[in-house]
């Protein structure tokens, strides 16, 4: 696979139908212009294609300065993220995601940047630890009480009266539900800490319910095989432009 990162204005009408032709191999009870709607409250997306040209993953992002506490944050929002389930096992979706992210990084001049993400599947949550040194909620330590503040604040401010600020967890009127195949968590993945906490904070993943997470996305801050994948990214998209 092979991908760029566009603005969200210049996706046309057969990539946008395109994806969510794909996000409907894996969802369930999202109406076209739902989705339409959604991805315009973006403003980059990453679009992945195979060798031929066909359409193997997207992720739409939004990237925005906002303040909180006095302090103006740059924020990333991951929106729709999603990849050919036959091509589920390619890393190349997720060194190109860190390359998308720390070329919007350089690209507004910005130190770091919050990652905001709302997430339904076991499957994404796991994402977290293995890129990411500092992630929160997670199983073995609260979330400090000034992520927490940031965390409800970004939730509140997108979400409304959706977000439950006691759960951290939002419930939209019109949720992505993950296709049956994909749904639910299989009992022996929760031997898994992480996952078992997961399950835990959102006990109504398999109908849609979203659990706000929040990292800080900076190279100090990535595991070891975060750090790869952001290095790995850098050499994908190597050159900043005006904005």
């Amino acid at each position: 696979m092979k991908g760029v990162v566009v603005r969200r204005e210049e996706v046309d009408e057969e990539t946008q139908a395109s994806m969510y032709e794909l996000f409907c191999r894996q969802f369930d009870n999202v109406p076209y212009a739902k989705f339409v709607e959604d991805l315009k409250q973006k403003n980059w997306v990453l679009i992945m294609r195979q060798d031929e040209g066909l359409l193997s993953g997207f992720s739409s992002m939004h990237f925005y300065d906002m303040t909180i506490g006095g302090r103006e944050l740059a924020v990333v929002y991951s929106g729709d993220t999603v990849v050919d389930s036959d091509t589920r096992g390619d890393s190349a979706l997720s060194y190109y995601w860190m390359g998308a992210i720390d070329y919007l990084r350089r690209l507004h001049n910005k130190d770091e940047l919050l990652w905001f993400l709302l997430v339904s599947g076991y499957r994404t949550y796991r994402f977290l630890p293995v890129y990411s040194d500092y992630y929160y909620p997670r199983y073995d330590e609260p979330t400090p009480g000034d992520v927490k503040f940031i965390m409800d604040t970004v939730a509140r401010d997108r979400f409304g009266e959706s977000y439950d600020a006691d759960t951290g967890v939002v419930r939209l009127a019109v949720p992505s539900i993950l296709k049956g195949r994909l749904r639910g968590i299989p009992d022996n993945r929760l031997t898994n800490p992480h996952i078992a906490f997961f399950a835990e904070r959102n006990p109504g993943h398999d109908q849609g319910d979203e659990l706000v997470c929040f990292s800080i996305l900076t190279e100090d801050k990535l595991t070891d095989i975060g750090r790869h994948m952001w290095t790995k990214g850098r050499q994908l998209f190597p050159d900043t432009r005006d904005e």
